[in-house]
């Protein structure tokens, strides 16, 4: 009965209801989207002449509003949404809504070492090696993603995007747990809910198979509030947030964890030039305080954190791009990728058991990209990350230095298909000087829709 109800429904919503299908073009026409004008209130055809060349007239242009909502605030860079394949719009184009998603199929063979993580983590190659480090097979889809964009135009705020999507990263390794990895809104240049941190540069980094990307690049997402404001005729841009914090220290005996009090305070500033802006360079800082208990005075207390970074995509010639990134701070271990969860932050000073110390870290990326066509682009690139010595090292295991080596080939068979390999080759230091290396090849089958 349920269900004859619910079917009844839909029936009369589709007998009220009237879709007129366009296939948009113009700006990157190959990966332009379908819209779907949907109307709840047209039940009768219009039969005047006129009336009826208006009505079309008003029709293509809603579908090139929708349309350009869409490639206005499409965002591009590293692991971000493709443009949607269909896109259902109001004829006023007031609201739109864009449901897409993507299939990634990745096989991985390491061999002669091994980084012990599905992503190619250089932090995670054993030291020593054994019997079982040598080689590893790998076949992951938990990166595939769907995502959901909606645009509603207003006259007191603009235009307002609404953002989701998730992967299957969520529980235990092979698990395929359905995890969120952005849900946000955005208005008049505020952006509240999980995004990727603003001290990232979407930009800065190239393609790559491997979902970790660079060791020395700094893609996570945390929970925002954020203001950007462009000016300088869109040349420049500069944006200020609030982030949740993600503390990852060394504790000894004398000091316990606490809960974090204090937002992250990242900033930027970038200059952008070109067409379509295409080139920019940009620099980022970030602040952070992290507290924790002190046992022996029975004292809540804390520790400064703080990060520079200068970072770009530059455009040299038509076929030629280089993308580049330099970080340098003391406990900003959740803006490094190596260093993410490696009770860095701060460690006990080896002078004084009795103190914690913050840890000076630092680290650099620099790729290029050659477009060899349209449809086929390759790439290599170099990633070091480095953590000093401040008055020694608290352990003779902990991370010292870590490279990241890549070079790929990208080939679109189809605007939303695509296939790719790619050879990795890591390392990995320790402050006692032992070390260990560890190569990968990839295989990617990706579709969009």
């Amino acid at each position: 009965m349920k269900t004859f109800r619910l079917l009844t429904v839909a029936l009369l919503f589709a007998a009220s209801a009237s879709a007129q299908r366009y296939t948009a073009t113009g700006n990157n026409e190959e990966y332009a989207p379908t819209v779907y004008l949907i109307s709840v209130h047209e039940t009768e055809p219009i039969c005047d002449a006129e009336a009826a060349r208006q009505s079309v007239l008003l029709n293509r242009m809603a579908v090139e509003n929708a349309k350009q909502d869409y490639f206005e605030t499409h965002r591009p860079g590293f692991q971000q949404a493709m443009r949607p394949q269909f896109i259902f719009a109001s004829k006023n184009n007031k609201f739109s809504l864009a449901l897409g998603g993507t299939i990634n199929f990745r096989v991985g063979y390491g061999f002669e070492g091994i980084s012990d993580n599905i992503d190619f983590v250089p932090a995670d190659i054993p030291i020593p090696g054994n019997y079982n480090t040598d080689q590893k097979l790998m076949m992951d889809a938990t990166t595939s993603r769907v995502f959901l964009k909606s645009i509603v135009n207003t006259r007191a705020l603009g235009r307002i995007v609404v953002f989701a999507d998730m992967d299957f990263r969520g529980g235990a390794q092979g698990s395929y747990t359905p995890r969120v990895r952005s849900a946000y809104v955005k208005a008049g240049g505020f952006t509240f809910g999980r995004d990727v941190t603003t001290f990232c540069d979407l930009q800065a980094a190239p393609e790559t198979i491997d979902y970790q990307g660079p060791n020395a690049y700094n893609f996570r997402f945390s929970t925002v509030a954020r203001y950007e404001v462009d000016f300088a005729r869109d040349h420049m841009t500069f944006g200020v947030a609030a982030e949740l914090p993600d503390v990852s220290g060394t504790y000894n005996d004398n000091f316990a964890r606490m809960h974090q009090r204090m937002p992250d305070f990242p900033a930027y500033l970038q200059v952008s030039w070109g067409d379509c802006r295409e080139s920019h360079i940009r620099a980022s800082g970030v602040v952070r305080n992290m507290y924790m208990r002190n046992l022996r005075t029975n004292k809540n207390t804390s520790l400064l954190g703080w990060g520079a970074q200068f970072s770009g995509r530059i455009k040299v010639a038509r076929p030629l791009v280089l993308f580049m990134n330099g970080v340098y701070g003391e406990g900003i271990t959740p803006y490094i990728q190596d260093l993410t969860g490696s009770g860095l932050d701060f460690t006990p000073d080896p002078r004084n058991a009795e103190s914690l110390q913050t840890m000076p870290m630092w680290g650099w990326q620099a790729a290029a990209q050659i477009n060899l066509s349209r449809r086929l682009h390759l790439a290599g690139g170099y990633s070091m990350v480095r953590v000093e010595r401040k008055h020694g090292a608290f352990a003779e295991n902990e991370y010292r230095q870590g490279q990241y080596i890549f070079g790929n080939l990208f080939c679109s068979v189809t605007p939303r298909f695509k296939v790719a390999l790619e050879y990795l080759y890591g390392t990995r230091k320790n402050m006692s000087g032992a070390e260990n290396h560890a190569n990968r090849a990839n295989l990617l089958v990706q579709y969009n829709f």
